[in-house]
């Protein structure tokens, strides 16, 4: 008696699946991809970023710190952000350079429909000369149109992050709001100087977006926590 085994291929979650059509794009535009550690050190996430050592974000209502220190002293936390894995190449890389960098990144804040603990960002980094603010949102709008096509609506807005300067954020227009997606700005000249690039021949631009929100948009999802629930009748639709 033969036994029949029927099996159903697996598929990509739309986290992943967002993660490679993002990089395909700015693949297309001479990007490279690089990856870092989520649990990180105090000079990575902060001090190389020029976040001041009383800055809030630091504080432990933002912050999932670690007890035990490295070996070396240094203050371990979950990083907050992924711009710790900018320092890190542009210590192993010469300018020009540019690179994106996935992953997931840890907040210590009260979750609802547009933030969690838990989330994935993708950063990028441009370094090279005589780089503007236009360069910038050049990039941004380019991404916005092939990603959720011609008729987005988008804005720019002024902002302020410490190691930008200047700063802006761009929004998205979903479900009858703008919904924040891009912190962005020109690379601080201390950022620079923290890896030894001279910050007189090198400027560039950095920007953020929270790739959950960028999903919302993308697939009209109304609840970011859906996308972390494991209800595969929530995965499954993709």
């Amino acid at each position: 008696m033969k036994t029949e085994i029927q099996s159903k291929n697996g598929h990509l979650h739309p986290i992943s699946t967002a993660i490679r059509e993002i990089y395909g794009i700015f693949e297309k535009m001479g990007y490279d991809i690089a990856f870092g550690p989520e649990l990180e050190t105090e000079f990575y996430n902060f001090d190389a970023l020029n976040i001041p050592a009383d800055h809030p974000s630091r504080d432990m209502q933002d912050t999932f710190w670690l007890k035990n220190k490295f070996p070396d002293g240094k203050r371990r936390l979950m990083r907050t952000q992924t711009s710790a894995v900018q320092v890190r190449y542009m210590e192993a890389h010469k300018p020009p350079l540019k690179v994106i960098v996935p992953g997931k990144v840890y907040r210590n804040e009260a979750t609802d429909a547009t933030h969690e603990v838990q989330f994935y960002q993708i950063e990028a980094l441009v370094v090279d000369k005589n780089i503007s603010l236009a360069h910038l949102k050049g990039v941004l709008e380019n991404f916005f149109k092939l990603y959720f096509g011609k008729d987005v609506k988008y804005r720019f807005r002024p902002s302020y992050f410490p190691f930008v300067e200047p700063a802006i954020e761009a929004d998205i227009w979903f479900n009858g709001k703008w919904l924040e997606v891009v912190g962005a700005g020109l690379v601080h000249p201390t950022v620079l100087k923290a890896v030894s690039i001279d910050d007189k021949e090198w400027s560039g631009f950095a920007f953020a977006f929270g790739l959950d929100r960028i999903i919302m948009k993308k697939y009209g999802i109304d609840d970011v926590r859906l996308l972390y629930s494991g209800d595969l009748r929530f995965v499954n639709q993709f």
